[in-house]
């Protein structure tokens, strides 16, 4: 019996580490982190992985993800919730957080960044990746892309960008306070902007990875190493060890790949995420969706240098050993408003004001009062927000607009900034119920088309192709959709618009500059991909 016993426990065993394999080897689709989420910074903790990405002028701040095995991503929180951590009143288009760092030491969680429009550098801490986090701890260092570095001598860095380079500072970590000089220490391989600056501690070396060429279709991730954290700093023989910016790159459909950090794994491999944008298709010079975060593996033998996936590049089907997967639920394609708490995939644009949303006014319906700021100003707007995740989808809402006065609307945008959007609403205009669909590019702006329409309440679908938007309306008891126009995306694409970020699909309302009561009641938004 007890040898039986010992043939089942180990044919069980075989099984398990088979079963195990065969996960290992099925390889995995990138992006891993989908959408809008730059600047990737990774962390392990035993056996879950955390990683934080920019936000830049959207509330909260600094979304926080899950993982147990680097390929599927969970969104657990934000790291700044409140408006005490998180002051934006001051932030432009692509003003606000930049490039923040996420790392673990003595039992604590550290986010560390920039508030590029209100307080510059500072880090928060958490002893729960899930919050509550800490009020800014400020460091008196002016740069951006921070990190802290722990050396084994009991010292605390500062590593941040210059102008010139890498700088790296001793400062207290109980204080922020800056505690020795700043040293330059490394400008890279000399491509512009160095910048994105990780330190790790491996084989006797201090390596330093940094991002070169610029956040657009220049850019790369470069390493070097020393003896010395504050160097002389030897550049790596494969540098750049990440870039699409030569041959074997240039018809990749990801581009602009670098901003990178590496972890190893609790099995000893290691593995590098970075930023880079989906472009519209191959050869073209236009991304909607906004910079995403991406995995490679990375070998990186004792004593050597690391190297990212074989040479340099990565894919979007990436045929690489993984972790044994852990996947998580996919995340419900349809916000009923019907809790007490929007979902994590909803922001705010810059600092919200409260009073303006309700979630428990009409049961089941989302409300947000109509301000005089239109989705045309750098300023704080009625609405929420959420990431075009794909070039692919179908976002669909119902609404009724409770208005009296002409001008006062309600809708559905796809918005880039404030220069840049995609506008398809309900309105009042000399007493009757108009839809509209507005376009705002830069300096034009213009109504591309308009119906009349009967009662306050209508549905409002977008569709999205890599090329093309297309606008529909339907009665709120039919299915039947009428389309009422189609814009190109290329003119929200960050080659147009400029800045940071990505589309995002908002719900809003604004009456034009002037006082209001007028409100609007969501009763869903569903959002499908292909």
């Amino acid at each position: 019996m007890k040898f039986k016993k010992s043939i089942y426990v180990m044919i069980s065993c075989l099984f398990s580490i088979a079963f195990h394999y065969v996960i290992a080897q099925t390889g995995f689709s990138n992006p891993i982190i989908r959408g809008f989420n730059p600047d990737p910074s990774i962390c392990r903790v035993n056996d879950d992985y955390y990683l934080v990405t920019s936000s830049f002028e959207y509330f909260p701040g600094l979304p926080i993800y899950h993982s147990k095995d680097l390929v599927n991503w969970e969104q657990i929180g934000h790291c700044l919730t409140r408006d005490a951590q998180l002051p934006l009143e001051k932030a432009a288009a692509s003003g606000g957080l930049f490039a923040p760092s996420i790392r673990y030491h003595d039992g604590l969680f550290y986010v560390i960044c920039t508030n590029v429009s209100s307080g510059g550098n500072f880090y928060c801490t958490a002893t729960d990746p899930t919050g509550p986090w800490s009020d800014p701890i400020h460091v008196a260092i002016e740069s951006i892309d921070p990190d802290i570095f722990w050396d084994e001598d009991g010292k605390t860095y500062f590593v941040t960008q210059g102008n010139e380079g890498i700088r790296v500072t001793e400062i207290d970590i109980k204080t922020g306070k800056v505690i020795g000089s700043e040293h330059l220490v490394w400008g890279g391989i000399g491509g512009r902007y160095p910048e994105a600056p990780h330190i790790y501690k491996k084989d006797g070396f201090y390596y330093l990875l940094l991002g070169e060429g610029g956040t657009e279709y220049m850019h790369s991730a470069t390493i070097g190493r020393s003896k010395n954290i504050l160097g002389p700093y030897e550049s790596s023989p494969l540098n750049p060890i990440l870039t699409h910016a030569n041959r074997i790159g240039q018809a990749n459909p990801i581009q602009g790949v670098g901003h990178a950090d590496l972890v190893q794994a609790k099995d000893g491999s290691w593995w590098l995420v970075c930023l880079g944008f989906r472009v519209t298709q191959p050869y073209s010079y236009y991304h909607i969706l906004g910079r995403e975060t991406f995995l490679a593996p990375v070998d990186w033998p004792q004593g050597g240098w690391p190297q990212v996936n074989g040479n340099g590049t990565i894919s979007l089907d990436m045929k690489t050993a993984t972790l044994p997967l852990k996947p998580f639920s996919k995340p419900a394609t349809r916000s009923d408003f019907d809790t007490e708490q929007l979902g994590l995939e909803w922001q705010y644009l810059r600092n919200p004001v409260r009073d303006n949303y309700s979630l428990s006014e009409k049961k089941g319906w989302l409300r947000i009062k109509a301000t005089p700021n239109t989705l045309n100003d750098a300023k704080p707007i009625s609405a929420i927000l959420r990431r075009q995740t794909e070039h692919n989808f179908t976002a669909s809402t119902f609404l009724q607009l409770e208005s009296s006065k002409d001008n006062e609307e309600a809708g559905i945008t796809l918005i880039q900034n404030n220069n840049h959007h995609y506008d398809l609403l309900i309105k009042k205009q000399k007493g009757k119920n108009i839809i509209q669909l507005r376009v705002k590019v830069g300096s034009l702006s213009y109504i591309a088309a308009e119906k009349i329409v009967q009662g306050n309440q209508q549905k409002l679908k977008i569709e999205g192709t890599p090329q093309q938007y297309i606008f529909s309306v339907a009665n709120p008891d039919s299915e039947n959709y009428s389309e009422i126009g189609k814009l190109d995306t290329r003119y929200l694409a960050t080659e147009v618009a400029g800045g940071f970020t990505g589309v995002m699909i908002g719900l809003y309302s604004t009456s034009n500059g002037v006082p209001s009561n007028a409100k609007v009641f969501f009763d869903w938004f569903n959002y499908k991909t292909q």
